[in-house]
């Protein structure tokens, strides 16, 4: 397989037909190779329009919605972003490349395939804050790439003002991805951009007879 053609295929024929033209998300997704972020028996996967097991239960997140995850981010050199669920750092890597800082938690560490040196912007934490963020400082973005039954308000003061949250929230059938925007001190925005479906976050709250 020629891999820098299969990336470049990924970019042209799946990425950019979910309506992903920022060029800045492009040009990462193009320069990161993602093999190197597979596990080895998938590695034949690495390209493909497919979400893929990685180990506890994991997945890793298919290119397109990598995409459109990141270009609705509207990511800025001077963000610090918060990301929740490391997985094997593909996405953390991507990040690394167009913020100022990555804080990238899971409490599954030997899933990372980052190697030894990885860009010196990431600061990996190995902890569970499903039920929240509860450190002190704040993020300009915060990803959390499992889903969401409840939001913990505590992820929503964990943002600056203007501020952007990317969780998929719902619960069996009904999960839709998800941008909020702090906009001032006690007012957020919500803007559903798609329909999805992930295996929640590991302990997160799960409710019944779950209304979106």
């Amino acid at each position: 397989m020629n891999l820098e053609q299969a990336r470049l295929n990924m970019v042209q024929q799946q990425v950019r037909t979910w309506d992903v033209f920022e060029q800045r998300t492009l040009d990462r997704l193009l320069e990161v190779p993602r093999e190197n972020f597979v596990p080895p028996v998938f590695k034949n996967l690495a390209y493909a329009d497919t979400q893929i097991p990685i180990g506890h239960g994991q997945i890793m997140l298919s290119p397109n919605f990598e995409g459109r995850l990141l270009q609705s981010l509207n990511l800025q050199k001077t963000d610090s972003v918060l990301e929740v669920g490391t997985g094997t750092g593909y996405l953390t890597v991507i990040l690394a490349g167009l913020v100022n800082s990555v804080t990238s938690v899971d409490i599954y560490p030997d899933l990372q395939r980052l190697g030894e040196n990885y860009p010196s912007n990431i600061s990996l934490q190995t902890k569970d804050v499903a039920n929240g963020w509860v450190q002190e400082g704040g993020f300009n973005v915060i990803i959390i790439s499992g889903a969401l039954a409840i939001l913990p308000k505590s992820f929503l003061q964990a943002l600056h003002i203007n501020g952007r949250l990317f969780a998929i929230l719902g619960q069996g059938a009904v999960m839709k991805a998800t941008l909020i925007t702090r906009t001032e001190s006690e007012k957020w925005t919500y803007e559903e951009l798609f329909e999805t479906s992930l295996p929640f976050l590991i302990n997160s709250t799960i409710k019944s007879n779950f209304n979106f």
